[in-house]
């Protein structure tokens, strides 16, 4: 008699796939309505727990600490906008006095390393004429204004969809018992209130951490005496939410914006080159993975390859929400079985070693468990 075979995990596992490249193509294609909602959900779970506690330890309404907070935020974002179109100003108007110590770094480095200079053109055309990568940074800067004009545009609509969200959290938990309270015993909206748990963990740590970031990037240079420090600590805590190279990106402007302002003086640039290292390994390597715990840990290659997905998807905005969107994934894949091996591959090697021996003490638990019954 033949052996019956199984199809229903292979099935599964194709109409799975088959559904992410759905969901996907759907995400592209709805990208402009889905983009607010989806910052107004996370800018929700990151001010949610200071509504909670204006509610429980102050006794502000509900409403009244919704109407608190979201006008802080927005008198913070006139505040630093107007500081940081101001800076911009500066800088435009500033523009041939740095042009000229560009010119003289640039003439010191062609001459030690044999490269061409046409004293004729302007720096900037050497560098293009130089690397190739005029056609690269045009497009760059477009896409990057084009992101942050978009952003900015939408930022009324965010606040609307979020002032609604904040008035449904409040009784989110007793809708999904009610729900879900009879689906496997109310499984999904275990995996539900899991995932905003974790997920208003990650981003109010990451938002105060960034927050962190960029108040000591700002006075560090505020102290040395750097031009426009507000604009580099706002670099520092925008660039902070992308994993990694958002850190590297903005080590790397503030280090060269320094070395052009100082030169030829070592000291500060030096100053500031180790203060960027310094803010961002503490904060990013010590302090962050300690406060979040190994639940949230993501396989580097994990974060590599959300980054390259959700910023083809959703441009600028997409590198920013990239890890608390595999945050989420992974949370899923946690609490289905079929798919948990897929939340180990996610996870780092932290996460797998000390899942791992959670797994062995398990039995050893049991086994004393019986004996004591015994």
């Amino acid at each position: 008699m033949k052996k019956l075979v199984n199809f229903a995990r292979p099935i599964f596992l194709l109409l799975l796939v088959l559904t992410v490249i759905v969901l996907a193509a759907v995400l592209k294609v709805t990208g402009t309505f889905l983009v607010p909602v989806t910052i107004a959900m996370f800018v929700s779970l990151v001010f949610e727990p200071l509504i909670v506690t204006l509610n429980t330890k102050f006794k502000i309404p509900w409403i009244a600490g919704i109407f608190i907070v979201l006008t802080l935020v927005i008198v913070s974002v006139w505040i630093i906008a107007s500081l940081l179109l101001s800076s911009i100003r500066t800088i435009i108007d500033l523009y041939p006095r740095y042009e000229e110590r560009f010119t003289v770094i640039y003439k010191t480095i062609a001459g030690l390393f044999a490269l061409p200079y046409n004293a004729e053109s302007t720096l900037f055309q050497n560098l293009w004429g130089q690397l190739s990568i005029r056609q690269t940074l045009r497009n760059f800067a477009f896409s990057l204004s084009n992101s942050l004009i978009v952003f900015f545009k939408d930022l009324l609509l965010v606040l609307l969809f979020a002032v609604f969200f904040l008035l449904d959290l409040r009784y989110l938990r007793q809708k999904l018992d009610f729900a879900f309270g009879d689906d496997s015993k109310g499984k999904a909206a275990i995996i539900i209130t899991d995932i905003i748990q974790q997920v208003t963990r990650y981003m109010s740590v990451k938002f105060f951490i960034s927050l962190l970031t960029g108040v000591l990037i700002f006075l560090g240079t505020f102290a040395v005496g750097m031009g426009f420090p507000i604009l580099w600590g706002f670099l520092a805590f925008i660039l902070n939410f992308i994993p990694n190279f958002g850190s590297i990106l903005s080590g790397v402007l503030t280090s060269v914006f320094a070395l052009v302002q100082f030169w030829p003086k070592p000291a500060p640039v030096v100053f500031v080159a180790v203060l960027m290292c310094a803010v961002n390994f503490i904060l990013g390597n010590i302090i962050e993975p300690r406060v979040q715990g190994r639940h949230l840990g993501l396989s580097p290659f994990i974060i590599i390859v959300s980054l390259s997905f959700w910023g083809w998807l959703w441009g600028f905005t997409g590198l920013i929400l990239a890890v608390p969107m595999m945050v989420i994934l992974k949370i899923i894949c946690e609490n289905v079985s079929i798919l948990h091996p897929a939340a180990v591959l996610m996870g780092n090697y932290t996460y797998t070693h000390e899942l791992q021996k959670e797994q062995e003490a398990q039995p050893q638990s049991a086994e004393s468990t019986t004996e004591t019954e015994k």
